[in-house]
C-alpha cells in the first residue's frame, strides 16, 4: 500500500523567491571563505544567513538537519552545509556546498604548510611558533571546558569522562573508548528515561535526566516564511526509497575502494599516501564529537605510529589551522603535507606535500558526503531519533577525557621542551595561563588570542 500523497500547500505570499543554483554557489563559496570560529560559530553563521537573513530554509528544517549531523561521525558544520545544499538543489547542491566549505581552507593550509617547511626553522619563525604553542594548549583546554559545561550534567557523565581519561592514560585504543561510552550511554538512557508528555515540536529533545539537548542547536523562535518552509511540498530528490539509499551507499563505497585501490596500485600498500588513505578513512568514521575529538586519535597515530610529524609540529599545525576558515579538522591537511613532504613524491618534496594534503582531505571528507547524500532522504522522512541521543551524549563525555589527555600532552611539550631534567619554560607556562584566562574567562576571539601570543613570542624571544 502506497503512502498517501502529501497535500501540496500553496507558497506563502511573503516567502522569498526560489534560489538558483548559481546564487547558491556564490553563497557557499563566500561561506567557505569567512567561516571562522569553529563548528559552533560556523553553525550559528549558517543559521543566521540561511534561516534568519535570507530565509532560504525554515527553522525547523534547519534544526532537523542539524540533529542528524550531530549524530554522525565527522565534521558537523561541513555535513550541515552539505545537507543544506542537498536540500535546496539535490545531489549537485550537496556536493558543491560541502566542497566549497572546505576548499578555501585547504588551499590556505597548503600555502601555510609550505611556508612552514621553508621558514619554520628560521629564528623569527621559531619565535612566532614559541608564542603560538601556549595558545594551542589553551585552545584545547577551552574546548574541554566548553564541552564539559554543555555535556556533564549528571554524576555518571562526569564518571565516564574520568574513566575515559584513565583509559587513555592506560593506552586503550580510541575506538574501544568510544564503543564503551556508547554502550554505557544506551544503558543509562534506558535506565533513567521517564515517560513524558507528547512533544509536539518537530525536532527531537532528550528527555532522560542528565542528558542535554544538542550542543549547537539554536533556540526556536518564530521567523518569517522561508523558501523551503515547514509546509513546502517535498522536492522530488528528498523522497526516500530503499533503492536510492542502496545506490548512494554503493556508489560511495565504490568511489572509496577505487580511490584507495588506485593508490595501492600506483605506489604500493606500504607507501605513505596509501597508509594515509586508509588511516584517515578510519579517523573519519570514528570522530564523534567534533574536531577536538579526533585530534588525540590523529596525533597518536601520526606522531607515534607512522612518524609523519612530531608532537611539536602537530601543535604548530593546529595553530595554523585555527587561523584559517572552514572546519578545524582541516588540520589533517597540515599533517598530510608534512608527511608527504618528507617522502618527496617522484623526488619533489613540494609535490609530495601537496598530493598528500589533498589525499588526506579527500579520505577525511568522503564519508561525510556519503552519510548525507545517502541518509538525508531517510532523515527527511522521519522526525525523531531519540534512541541515539543517549549514546551520543555519553560519547561526548568520553571525548572530554580524551581531550584533557591531549591538553596534557601539548602542555608537556610546551612547558618542558627539554624534558623534565631541564626544568619548565617559565615564559611558556605564563603565556599558557594568560591565553587560557583570555579564552575561558574573558571569552576573547581565538584569532585575537593567537595574534597576541605570536607577538608575545617575538617579544619574549628578543628579550631573553
Amino acid at each position: 500500500m502506497n503512502p498517501p500523497t502529501p497535500t501540496r500547500m500553496p507558497p506563502h505570499p511573503d516567502a522569498p523567491s526560489p534560489v538558483s543554483f548559481r546564487q547558491a554557489l556564490r553563497f557557499w563559496l563566500w561561506l567557505g571563505c569567512i567561516s571562522f570560529g569553529g563548528p559552533a560559530g560556523q553553525m550559528a553563521l549558517m543559521h543566521e544567513e540561511l534561516v534568519v537573513r535570507r530565509r532560504w530554509i525554515s527553522e525547523k528544517r534547519y534544526l532537523h538537519a542539524l540533529h542528524y549531523c550531530m549524530l554522525l561521525p565527522g565534521p558537523e558544520a561541513q555535513q550541515l552545509a552539505t545537507y543544506m545544499g542537498w536540500l535546496m538543489h539535490g545531489r549537485r547542491g550537496g556536493i558543491a556546498a560541502g566542497a566549497l566549505f572546505v576548499l578555501p581552507s585547504l588551499l590556505l593550509l597548503i600555502l601555510l604548510s609550505w611556508a612552514y617547511t621553508v621558514w619554520g626553522q628560521h629564528a623569527g619563525g621559531q619565535a612566532l611558533l614559541w608564542g603560538l604553542k601556549p595558545a594551542v594548549t589553551a585552545l584545547v583546554l577551552q574546548a574541554a571546558h566548553r564541552m564539559a559545561k554543555r555535556t556533564l550534567k549528571s554524576p555518571w557523565l562526569w564518571a565516564l569522562a574520568a574513566l575515559s581519561l584513565i583509559g587513555t592514560l592506560w593506552g586503550l585504543p580510541f575506538p574501544v573508548i568510544l564503543l564503551g561510552a556508547a554502550l554505557t550511554g544506551l544503558v543509562m538512557t534506558r535506565t533513567l528515561a521517564q515517560p513524558t508528555a507528547p512533544n509536539h515540536a518537530h525536532h527531537p529533545r532528550v528527555t532522560a535526566p542528565g542528558l542535554a539537548s544538542p550542543e549547537h542547536a539554536p533556540a526556536l523562535r518564530p521567523t518569517a516564511a522561508a523558501w523551503l518552509d515547514d509546509d513546502s511540498p517535498a522536492p522530488a530528490h528528498t523522497h526516500y526509497s530503499h533503492r536510492r539509499l542502496l545506490r548512494a551507499m554503493l556508489v560511495g563505497l565504490g568511489i572509496w575502494a577505487l580511490s584507495l585501490g588506485l593508490m595501492a596500485w600506483l605506489f604500493g600498500t606500504d607507501h605513505t599516501l596509501t597508509q594515509m588513505g586508509g588511516f584517515f578513512t578510519q579517523a573519519a568514521l570514528l570522530t564523534f564529537g567534533g574536531a577536538y575529538a579526533v585530534l588525540p586519535f590523529v596525533t597518536q597515530a601520526a606522531v607515534a605510529q607512522y612518524g609523519w610529524l612530531t608532537a611539536a609540529q602537530m601543535m604548530d599545525g593546529l595553530a595554523l589551522g585555527e587561523t584559517t576558515p572552514g572546519p578545524l579538522i582541516m588540520v589533517v591537511a597540515f599533517v598530510g603535507f608534512l608527511g608527504g613532504h618528507s617522502q618527496a613524491l617522484w623526488g619533489q618534496p613540494l609535490l609530495g606535500g601537496i598530493v598528500a594534503a589533498c589525499t588526506v582531505t579527500w579520505f577525511t571528507f568522503l564519508p561525510s558526503f556519503v552519510f548525507i547524500l545517502a541518509g538525508a532522504p531517510l532523515v527527511e522522512s522521519t522526525r525523531h531519533m531519540p534512541s541515539l541521543a543517549g549514546p551520543l551524549q555519553a560519547i561526548t563525555a568520553a571525548v572530554i577525557g580524551v581531550i584533557v589527555h591531549l591538553a596534557g600532552v601539548f602542555a608537556q611539550h610546551t612547558w618542558l621542551p627539554g624534558g623534565w631534567h631541564a626544568g619548565p619554560d617559565v615564559g611558556a607556562v605564563l603565556l599558557t595561563l594568560l591565553a587560557t584566562w583570555l579564552l575561558i574567562h574573558k571569552q576573547q576571539d581565538v584569532v585575537k588570542v593567537l595574534g597576541l601570543c605570536a607577538i608575545a613570542g617575538l617579544g619574549w624571544q628578543l628579550a631573553f
